[in-house]
């Protein structure tokens, strides 16, 4: 079979497969619910999937292979027919967001023949944001397909399942995960396993992670700073959480260009209250690009901390991070198996902190604060 769009869906044989009959048959639903666990590809599969709806290509091949323009801008994540959404609120959506989405369903395409809305976390939807969403997700335009994501099936309210088609998505274990990665991208295994794990187990962030320069300096940092904290003073843990929060920041800045980029792209074409809208949505894009590069401190910092129990624990060949092996092993000369693992709930407790929009200087400069006393009383 020639390689199709849906061959960047890796780890999940299945999904491909039902995602291609679907397109090949003509039987596109309006909605779908993509339940799986973080990692399981489920954000790339949905991107896949309307590239294959809306290309111009028939069939939509591989990313070098199509010359469908619209295809190449889904690729990319600027096609202004493809929509990605994600709470807004610190504990889930809210109803001024969803009804702005179902306002936004009733409009007619910019430039392909269908609208494609990809709907993440769906499972922090709760009641009130549901029911304004509820008959749009029955019913809605028949130029719209609407594509769910959620951590479980389970955590979805029951309303929303019975109006989606639900498709399972496996969890990949690392090790396959970093395979994968090696023979997609061309790493080693090692560098494939430490951007698998400073990527919270997602194949796709993870080759994301390995093409940049800036994510590279960004998780030096971060270890370095954690290699540090047994012989910091408090002026060394603020100083180490503001270049890191620093650090965090310019991978944004490629973010950015991309979107000035397609602004002016569109500024010849759209009006001013559409401008205004694609402003607010690089906004929200911004936002989510700004929370899943703070995530990374905690999962470089859990799998740093992850190794340390490992030496601890008379594992050394199961650690990950090799390139920062002294130092791992002094830290584990310093502490014992206990401490970390408290240590490790204190990077959860981090996570929930940024999580609810608690300011990520504040949150990560606790977080080292706490490991420091914790792994080194």
């Amino acid at each position: 079979m020639m390689a199709d769009v849906f061959e960047s869906v890796f780890g999940q044989p299945r999904v491909r497969e039902f995602l291609r009959a679907c397109v090949s048959s003509g039987k596109v639903s309006h909605a779908y619910l993509f339940c799986g666990p973080s990692g399981s590809n489920k954000t790339q599969a949905a991107f896949s999937f309307a590239r294959a709806i809306l290309c111009a290509s028939d069939p939509c091949s591989d990313c070098e292979g199509c010359t469908s323009a619209s295809c190449a801008k889904i690729a990319r994540k600027t096609h202004p027919d493809v929509h990605y959404l994600a709470p807004e609120g610190a504990q889930g959506y809210v109803v001024d967001q969803v009804r702005d989405l179902v306002a936004d369903t009733s409009l007619a395409p910019i430039e392909a023949n269908k609208k494609v809305y990809i709907i993440d976390r769906v499972d922090l939807m709760g009641a009130a944001p549901a029911n304004a969403f509820l008959k749009t997700l029955e019913e809605p335009p028949s130029d719209v397909v609407l594509i769910l994501l959620g951590r479980t099936r389970e955590s979805v309210l029951p309303t929303i399942v019975s109006r989606c088609q639900v498709v399972p998505f496996r969890h990949i274990p690392a090790s396959e995960a970093a395979g994968i990665l090696v023979q997609n991208t061309g790493c080693t295994l090692p560098e494939a396993s430490i951007a698998i794990e400073a990527c919270g187990g997602s194949i796709t962030k993870a080759a994301e992670f390995l093409r940049s320069k800036e994510r590279a300096q960004f998780r030096r940092k971060m270890v370095a700073a954690l290699a540090s904290l047994a012989r910091a003073d408090d002026i060394d843990v603020l100083s180490c959480a503001s270049d890191i929060v620093l650090a965090a920041k310019a991978p944004l800045d490629e973010v950015r260009r991309e979107q000035e980029r397609m602004m002016e792209e569109r500024a010849e074409f759209l009006q001013k209250a559409a401008l205004k809208t694609l402003e607010t949505r690089n906004k929200r894009a911004l936002s989510q690009a700004s929370f899943e590069l703070l995530g990374q401190v905690t999962s470089i910092t859990r799998s740093w901390l992850r190794d340390v129990g490992m030496i601890c624990s008379q594992a050394e060949g199961l650690v990950v991070n090799v390139d920062c092996i002294d130092a791992l092993r002094d830290c584990a000369g310093r502490t014992d198996l206990g401490r970390v693992c408290e240590a490790l709930e204190r990077v959860s407790a981090a996570e929930t902190a940024i999580s609810y929009n608690v300011s990520p200087q504040v949150s990560i400069e606790a977080m080292l604060f706490e490991i420091r006393e914790v792994l080194y009383a």
